[in-house]
This record gives C-alpha cells, structure tokens and sequence, in this order.
C-alpha cells in the first residue's frame, strides 16, 4: 500500500548519454568503455529499469571502443533481460552507428544523420617540409615491420598496403555488427556498407532506423505518462571538472570539432 500510495510502482527510464568523438584512452579521452562502465551498470542494475534507452550524438571514432561499449549494453541487456532504444540526435555515423545498433530499436529525428559504415584512417605526410628545412629523420628499429606510416619519411607502397588490410578488417567487423543486429531489416537492394550517410526517413527506408521518434514523448507511449527519466553518462575527471587541464580542453574541443565539421555540423 505505502509504494502505491507514494508512487514508487511508476516505470523508470535509464538515460545513457553518448555524446561526443569516441577516443582510446588518454587524457583528452572522449566516450570510452572504461569511462562509461559504471554509468552503464548502474543505468541497467539500479531501480529495476523497464527500459534503457541511448541518447546518441555521435560522429565516430576508436573502432575497438565502440565495440567495446556496444557489447557491454547488450550482455547487459540480455543479462537484466531490459530492452534497449536508440534515439539519434544530429548524428549517429560510423562508430556512433556502431553504438545505435546495441539498442532493440532505433529511433532518428527526420533531419538526423545516420549510418557512414565504413572505416577511415587519416594522416600527414612531412618528410619533404624537414627536408627543405635540412632535417634529418633518423630512426632505428628491430623488426623489419616496426616503423611504419613513418609522417616524417615517403609513404611507401607496401605500408600502405598493410594499412588497407587491416582497415579492411576493421570494415568486416562493422559489417558483421550491423548485420547481427538489423538482419532482415537492411534493404538488400543497395549496398550499405560503402561509408554513405542517409537523413531521417531515407535511414528508415534502408533499415537502419525503425521510425522517427524523439526520447522522452516515445518512451512515455510505450511505459505511460508517468514514466520517469534517470540519467547516466560519462564523468569527467576532477582536474577537468576544475578547469585545471584548459589547454588539453581546448584541444580535446577541437578535435570534437572536427570530428563533427566530417558531417557539416
């Protein structure tokens, strides 16, 4: 009588906010597994959860971190047995994708970006700027493999080589995860796989989204009107919290940028 009277029967919401680049680890680190494994144990474990749903504004990143996240929100999910739901806010591509394809269903708004399966690795080659300036690289190495994709010596054919391989590896992975968790639903006429980019009802066309719908009034239909939102997303470390690291902010910003600017936002 008392948890009726006082409400506690109302369906919970957990909220994982997945927002921003998806980095390895280090000190401007984005969205990482580590950084995101308690938030996303409590949002599964805390409070019996009749959903999880993922709010995802996301341009990519580390391939081997959005495995990592996607995989821990699905044993979770199948372990606490919660369904889970996506909903793409400007972009959800590449390993942003990667992280939509954990949910049960994916949502988009109708100008959301969403898709780009396909896998990128991008550099600068300097060994003509030290050479005019009379620079000299000198590097040693045991191992005949070691010094590779050297930017400060010509590219060299057979590291290029090495490097499409291995991207194209990464792209099978990525396929085979988007194909495990959307099946039936891909439209098997086109080829998804090449890195495009589809907006809102295209991406639902394609099946890579289910329908347009946006968190708060979709989970609301489905759990009532009553239902409550806690949310959960990555912590900040103290030193960024204080401002005390501004300059690796300021870079970290940028980088956030650019990974954005791919998509023109």
């Amino acid at each position: 009588m008392f948890n009726r009277i006082f409400g506690s029967s109302r369906p919970t919401v957990a909220v994982i906010r997945l927002e921003g680049p998806i980095s390895s680890a280090g000190p401007r680190a984005g969205l990482t597994d580590h950084g995101l494994a308690a938030q996303i144990e409590k949002a599964f474990r805390r409070g019996k959860p009749a959903a999880v749903a993922l709010a995802i504004n996301c341009p990519g990143g580390s391939a081997a971190q959005s495995s990592l996240i996607a995989a821990r929100i699905r044993r979770l999910s199948e372990e606490k047995r919660v369904p889970v739901f996506a909903f793409c806010e400007d972009v959800a591509a590449s390993g942003g994708y990667w992280l939509a394809c954990a949910a049960d269903e994916i949502f988009v708004d109708e100008t959301s970006m969403v898709g780009s399966i396909g896998v990128i690795s991008a550099s600068f080659g300097f060994n003509e700027l030290i050479a005019r300036h009379g620079v000299e690289r000198r590097v040693h190495t045991a191992g005949e493999s070691k010094s590779l994709l050297d930017p400060f010596r010509p590219e060299r054919p057979q590291d290029v080589e090495r490097l499409e391989t291995w991207l194209g590896q990464l792209h099978e992975a990525f396929i085979a995860h988007v194909k495990s968790r959307r099946g039936p639903k891909l439209d098997a006429s086109e080829n998804l796989f090449t890195g495009n980019i589809w907006i809102g009802h295209r991406a639902i066309e394609k099946g890579l989204a289910d329908g347009v719908g946006h968190l708060v009034p979709e989970m609301k239909r489905r759990f009532g009107p009553k239902t409550r939102f806690r949310n959960y997303g990555q912590k900040k470390s103290l030193m960024a919290r204080l401002g005390a690291t501004a300059a690796a902010g300021a870079l970290e910003s940028v980088e956030s940028r650019l990974a954005f600017g791919r998509f023109g936002l």
